[in-house]
């Protein structure tokens, strides 16, 4: 397993893009994978809605990158993806600490991956769980080649 450690940044900092960094979205909220299946994120203030609870965008994102790479370990080099759809069940709310997402793939055939996760507290809580659906299609020709663990673009163990 790699290490995915990082410090803390100052209260109102986002964290510093890292190895575990997709883009801007998961360095802005500080999501670390573990593995393609498993995503942590520590709560901050900057995560917390008007209404003092984290917001339901940090979960669903935390899911949907979460499903997305799980998918993405699965795939080949001339495979693509894309979220068709997320039902997703808000059960319980954290507002400090550390959260973890886990999921598992389902099943899958040549078109489409049907995976469920789960976003749990660092005390165990059941906050999050949700199904998730992607579409599964060819590269097209031409197109870019797929990003690789040395881009930073696709999180390994």
């Amino acid at each position: 397993m790699a290490d995915t450690s990082q410090a803390r940044p100052p209260e109102g900092t986002p964290p510093a893009e890292g190895p575990r960094s997709l883009d801007g979205v998961t360095s802005f909220m500080g999501l670390r994978w573990d593995d393609p299946q498993t995503v942590r994120l520590e709560i901050r203030q900057e995560l917390i809605n008007r209404g003092g609870l984290l917001s339901g965008v940090v979960t669903y994102a935390m899911v949907d990158y979460c499903m997305g790479s799980t998918l993405w370990a699965q795939t080949t080099e001339d495979e693509r993806i894309a979220t068709i759809s997320i039902s997703i069940n808000y059960i319980q709310t954290a507002t400090e600490g550390e959260i973890v997402c886990r999921t598992v793939l389902d099943r899958r055939n040549r078109t489409v991956g049907i995976l469920k996760s789960t976003i749990h507290s660092e005390d165990e809580r059941l906050l999050v769980t949700a199904i998730g659906i992607y579409s599964i299609f060819p590269a097209k020709k031409g197109s870019r080649p797929r990003p690789g663990p040395a881009d930073g673009a696709a999180p390994v163990a």
